[in-house]
């Protein structure tokens, strides 16, 4: 009998059956893992049931990365399921940069049984221990009769509060006892877990006077918002109308605003807009929604925003005057908080004046004119920034999510690819994980099977997780692969360049793979486009064709991503394309006085 049968006889089954039990009842369409010793009595389970579609992997940390692409994309809790050991190890990755994110991962891990645990079993690990400080909560399940509790549990704080990973570890002797099942409704959720959700009003109508009294106020919009649902984005485009601010956004808050919006700045940080960090800069009033001052975004702390009130609305009591001190800090839900202040704002007995912020918008003109996205066309050779353009506009009436490797190519998409909606940007933000793009993007095909699914890669970033090639074909995934080829570790050979005297160390990769054999080794389509005349046609060929397709579009060797704010710098200090001469980047001074080159 399989567990739904035997919940009919008194809630008695295996743990096996509980596990998948526990995740039909938890709302589980997909599992992402590999089997191995440790959780074959699961994967049994797993065979003799068609509720839960499981996606086999070609490596654990795919796994994970996949779950957090489904669970992206989805705003679901993603799942991943490992064995003992190396299993869960490799899960690692993963799980810290779900952790650092805020994505909601389950990871069930399967462990040696509980007589052998502390005796150096065959693939033995803590697995509790080592995924202590990169998982919101994790557990060790030694009762069998306790596991449906703790799965139940373990979705919950997985998606509330701040969201994140969690692990259940679960002995193998455990999978196999008899014990009874309880259903999701029937356990008692963790009392000394109960995120606060709503803001204290006293301080909303506190940041209410503060926003209508600013003459040079900025919204600074992070993940949080996505995070939040989207109802949350569409009250953060309620509250950008009504008060007519400025807005710009963390690299994992894009779409949350979209790019077409009129008050829309750009992305601001370390490769963000010139308007964006100029506006961070010299702005009075900040309220932030759903970011966490994160060092890409600050720069220099000392001199950052000098001259602002700073509100900070996060549901991560810990995220609040963690890095920067703020005026008003609101704990709660981006959502809740936003609807109150949208509530307030409509409330008011007098409305600002329209004009109160004209010369505020002349200053950001005169940055946007700047241009700070500006590069040089070549009818040689494809520009990187050119190609992610042409890529947008064949792409943007479509369905279409994206994710990314981690390097230059991640802050040239971030910078050209425009994004309207949540929910259609997967990208490693704060450990910024290479190999982390193609397991993504599995992930989020497989939660929308007929949508345009692309990796913007980088030829070096491709080749940390290339083996899910291999997954999507098994599973008929027609992912798309856009490598921006310019043979070396970009974002790496840009700062020895600009910061370790034009000293290359180990940044380019002299035994390349023909990526398009590559592709067509795996079973996939392999495209290689090196003419900009060329270019629109080759990307038209890699949308129409319905199978997994590894596209090789050779750049410009040594194009470098500006604007950027050098190490050490202020916003106002950034280098902007027209200015990164060798000479000015020899004059830019880090925070101790030192020289960067």
């Amino acid at each position: 009998m399989t567990g739904t049968d035997n919940q009919a006889s008194g809630n008695r089954m295996t743990g096996a059956e509980i596990v998948l039990q526990a995740l039909k009842d938890n709302g589980v369409e997909h599992i992402f893992g590999y089997p191995g010793g440790a959780v074959l009595p699961i994967y049994d389970e797993i065979f003799q049931q068609d509720d839960i579609q499981h996606i086999l992997v070609r490596h654990e940390q795919g796994a994970g990365h996949a779950a957090e692409g489904y669970a992206r994309s989805t705003g679901k809790v993603g799942v991943m399921l490992v064995t003992s050991g190396p299993g869960a190890t490799n899960a690692v990755t993963p799980l810290q940069d779900a952790l650092m994110d805020s994505i909601p991962l389950v990871c069930l891990t399967g462990q040696v049984p509980t007589s052998l645990i502390g005796s150096d079993a065959f693939q033995e690990c803590d697995t509790v221990g080592i995924t202590r400080p990169c998982t919101k909560h994790n557990w060790l399940v030694k009762d069998v009769n306790q596991l449906a509790a703790v799965i139940h549990e373990a979705f919950r704080i997985a998606q509330t509060g701040r969201p994140g990973p969690v692990v259940v570890d679960i002995p193998k002797d455990v999978q196999f006892a008899t014990g009874t099942y309880t259903p999701p409704e029937a356990h008692d959720a963790q009392k000394s877990y109960q995120p606060k959700v709503q803001g204290d009003l006293n301080k909303i109508t506190q940041a209410i006077e503060l926003m209508k009294n600013a003459r040079q106020p900025v919204i600074y919009s992070g993940g949080g918002v996505v995070n939040s649902g989207p109802e949350a984005s569409k009250l953060l485009r309620e509250l950008v109308e009504l008060t007519g601010f400025p807005i710009t956004s963390t690299l994992m808050g894009l779409g949350a605003y979209p790019a077409s919006g009129k008050n829309w700045l750009g992305m601001l940080g370390m490769h963000g807009s010139y308007e964006a960090n100029m506006a961070m800069h010299d702005c009075d009033v900040m309220v932030c929604i759903g970011a966490r001052f994160d060092d890409r975004i600050t720069g220099r702390l000392n001199a950052f925003s000098p001259n602002s009130k700073k509100i900070h609305i996060d549901i991560d009591p810990s995220s609040i005057n963690k890095n920067v001190h703020v005026d008003i800090g609101i704990l709660g839900d981006v959502g809740n908080v936003l609807e109150d202040m949208v509530r307030l704002w409509r409330a008011l007995p007098q409305k600002p004046a329209a004009d109160r912020l004209g010369d505020w918008w002349g200053n950001i003109a005169r940055w946007r004119a700047r241009n700070s996205f500006a590069y040089k066309p070549s009818d040689d050779v494809i520009m990187p920034q050119y190609a992610i353009q042409r890529l947008y506009e064949l792409t943007k009436h479509r369905d279409t999510y994206i994710t990314t490797e981690v390097g230059q190519h991640q802050m040239w998409a971030a910078q050209f690819f425009g994004f309207e909606q949540p929910n259609r940007w997967m990208t490693s933000g704060g450990l910024g994980t290479m190999g982390y793009g193609l397991p993504a993007a599995l992930g989020v095909q497989i939660a929308h099977p007929e949508s345009l699914v692309i990796d913007i890669a980088g030829d070096a970033s491709i080749q940390m997780c290339i083996q899910e090639m291999s997954a999507a074909i098994q599973h008929n995934a027609p992912i798309k692969i856009f490598i921006l080829n310019n043979q070396y570790m970009g974002m790496v050979r840009q700062w020895q360049q600009l910061l370790h005297g034009n000293r290359l160390s180990n940044s380019y990769t002299e035994a390349m793979p023909d990526f398009v054999k590559l592709a067509e080794a795996y079973g996939a389509v392999g495209l290689r486009c090196e003419k900009p005349g060329e270019l629109d046609a080759a990307i038209q060929e890699m949308i129409d064709v319905k199978k997994p397709v590894i596209f090789d579009c050779r750049v410009a060797n040594l194009a470098n991503c500006f604007p950027m704010i050098p190490s050490g710098k202020a916003h106002n200090e950034m280098l902007l394309p027209d200015e990164a001469t060798d000479e000015a980047v020899a004059n830019a001074i880090d925070a101790k006085g030192r020289q960067l080159v």
